[in-house]
């Protein structure tokens, strides 16, 4: 069997992502401040929950783009603080500019980029996300021939459409494609539901029972596990 096309998730695979969205959110706190003053006390836990619900419920298409969600809940939220539509519409498409900016900030894991760099010159490589992270803006570009992301197919993995979209653009059959991922259900139940082999990143050692069919502990061991993976 000859492996041919290697899917990956981004987010907690090649980088931690709870740190690049904790600094994002609070960098695009300070840009919002001193020209949103009220929009720090009006965003409690709350009136967080209340308007993602709100904004989902009357823009059910963007259910699976987080992008356009945030800037929505964010318009929402300087309507709140007293901005006038066509004002609060701007001022959230610019904060926004900031967050994403900050959100494509990243560090990637120990051996990651030499990883993907010995994996390109062997496999058609891509990046599958639920999230909006962009692979231009984070340099990966040049190893992975596309991306996609939930908003793109309208749905978001464990969902089939992002995996069979992959399998679609480079024109092959599941038993050719491996997809990686930490996310037991997202990730590794997801692309065994479309029969895609499955890799499962277990960075931390968890001792859960995951019906990957290859585990690594570090991104490295995926040259090995692929190859192992095609002499099965």
């Amino acid at each position: 069997m000859t492996i041919r096309l290697v899917t990956f998730d981004l987010d907690n695979t090649l980088w931690d992502v709870d740190t690049v969205i904790h600094r994002a959110e609070k960098e695009t706190r300070n840009w919002i401040q001193p020209r949103v003053p009220e929009y720090g006390s009006y965003m409690t836990s709350e009136n967080v929950a209340s308007l993602r619900a709100r904004v989902m419920e009357e823009n059910p298409d963007i259910r699976h783009d987080v992008s356009a969600l945030r800037i929505q809940m964010m318009r929402r939220a300087f309507e709140q603080c007293g901005l006038g539509r066509t004002e609060a519409d701007a001022k959230a498409r610019e904060a926004f500019a900031v967050f994403i900016r900050w959100r494509n900030t990243i560090t990637f894991y120990d051996g990651a980029l030499d990883t993907l760099n010995t994996l390109s010159h062997r496999y058609q490589l891509a990046a599958l996300s639920n999230g909006n992270a962009d692979v231009r803006m984070v340099g990966l570009d040049s190893y992975f021939s596309f991306a996609i992301s939930a908003a793109d197919v309208g749905s978001s993995k464990p969902s089939p459409e992002m995996f069979l979209e992959a399998m679609h653009r480079a024109e092959i059959s599941p038993d050719r494609a491996v997809h990686v991922g930490d996310h037991p259900i997202d990730d590794i139940e997801g692309a065994n539901r479309v029969g895609m082999h499955s890799i499962w990143v277990n960075f931390d050692g968890k001792t859960d029972r995951v019906p990957a069919h290859a585990t690594v502990t570090d991104l490295p061991s995926l040259v090995g596990a692929i190859a192992a993976l095609e002499g099965s």
